[in-house]
């Protein structure tokens, strides 16, 4: 896998998608595959000013050319009302162009999320993830029962992708099982990829 790369796609508010997108990355990386971890623009309510194009801190934004480019996709976001966060729904809003050219066909993706609490909608933002990609042509990867951490974790976990529960005031630290389970994420649809591409 040389030239082919995963693409770790993710937006944060308190920090804890961007922990499971890391877990997720050392999954990828742990199998030999190559990572771009990036993170979406935030959108904002001020219209008078253009924000830069390169954050003033953090990952960097992802590009289009990113995004086609890639050979397998994952995508996180905060859970914002049983939905992914106005900013992953504007990126994908404007990804018309690579939709028409079909550059996501056929390529491995999967989702992941965080919410504050154990019932703040993760498997609705989940799978209302999967929506723009499947409309890109993706296939879904998700995370099977095989992995023990999902039988038994009290917060995290489901079979459509990693999740994590912060706390309403993000007082939880990742659990052991919600970061096993991001890891072998990773590593599954890292393998994915690499049978695809042979």
């Amino acid at each position: 896998m040389t030239d082919l790369y995963i693409l770790v796609l993710y937006d944060t508010n308190h920090n804890r998608t961007k922990e499971l997108a890391y877990a997720i990355a050392e999954g990828v990386m742990n199998t030999g595959a190559a990572v771009k971890i990036r993170r979406v623009p935030k959108v904002s309510s001020v219209t008078e000013q253009v924000a830069s194009v390169i954050p003033d801190e953090g990952d960097l934004y992802c590009t289009a050319e990113e995004l086609s480019s890639c050979a397998g996709l994952a995508v996180g976001s905060p859970t914002h009302f049983g939905n992914m966060s106005a900013s992953m729904k504007y990126f994908w809003d404007n990804t018309v162009t690579s939709w028409l050219a079909g550059d996501l066909q056929g390529k491995p993706a999967c989702v992941f999320t965080s919410s504050g609490t154990m019932h703040g909608g993760n498997e609705a933002t989940l799978l209302t993830m999967m929506m723009p990609l499947l409309h890109h042509g993706m296939i879904l990867v998700g995370l099977p029962y095989a992995h023990a951490e999902l039988n038994r974790t009290n917060r995290g976990g489901t079979p459509y992708g990693v999740s994590s529960v912060a706390g309403a005031t993000h007082e939880f630290a990742m659990t052991a099982d919600e970061r096993a389970l991001a890891i072998a994420q990773g590593v599954r649809l890292a393998n994915i990829v690499k049978k695809l591409a042979n």
